[in-house]
């Protein structure tokens, strides 16, 4: 999902329309993985609906985004809900996670950032998360992905159309999916421990592991 950055107040709303209303109950299912105390990396957090969960678990929280406007939201949602002890949010790509110091995150979670990258920006992300997890840590996705039939493909197109035009109304914006995820996942090392898609084969939710070395 390409970040909102032309209409990052209307973000949440068309973020809504576009996924049916499902994103919340995927981001509570995987910030259920998240405990207290742990050290947790939220790439791509928008408005901080991943972030500000994991905070409410009492994590300490990082999240990182390009968009500062979309920040200075998520900050003063951290301070209404009292976590700001609990978060920490950074102007940061995916190119600067170079920067951050190996094996330092029990979790590293992102939703609907990574149909943002290219393949190769993917890759690179992959090798970094992998890098900076401590062994046996966690990484927690949901994102859009593209459907694998020609049916799903074919019904997919149908029913997203409508939903595209809303969302590019509202927030002069459109969106694509990631194809083969769960496998680019394992080239890069990740053990799959969970895979959970819609009907239509568009929307997945994954949970994997970086391996005990």
């Amino acid at each position: 999902m390409k970040v909102l950055e032309s209409a990052p107040d209307r973000y949440d709303a068309g973020i809504r329309i576009l996924t049916l209303g499902r994103l919340d109950k995927a981001y509570d299912r995987l910030t259920s993985y998240i405990k207290r105390g742990q050290k947790v990396l939220d790439i791509g957090c928008g408005t901080g609906a991943l972030t500000l969960r994991a905070a409410q678990k009492g994590a300490n929280v990082k999240g990182i985004d390009v968009n500062l406007q979309m920040l200075e939201i998520a900050q003063k949602r951290a301070n209404k809900m009292n976590v700001t002890q609990n978060v920490e949010f950074c102007v940061m790509g995916v190119a600067e996670l170079d920067g951050e110091t190996s094996e330092s995150y029990d979790v590293v979670m992102s939703g609907l950032c990574f149909s943002e990258l290219t393949e190769h920006e993917l890759v690179y992300t992959l090798k970094e998360l992998k890098r900076i997890l401590k062994p046996r840590g966690i990484l927690l996705l949901a994102d859009e992905v593209r459907p694998t039939s020609l049916s799903k493909k074919t019904f997919n197109w149908l029913i997203r159309l409508p939903l595209v035009i809303i969302t590019y109304i509202l927030t002069q914006t459109t969106t694509k999916g990631v194809e083969n995820l769960p496998e680019m996942m394992e080239r890069e090392g990740f053990l799959i421990e969970s895979v959970s898609s819609n009907k239509m084969g568009n929307f997945i939710e994954l949970v994997g592991k970086k391996p005990e070395e």
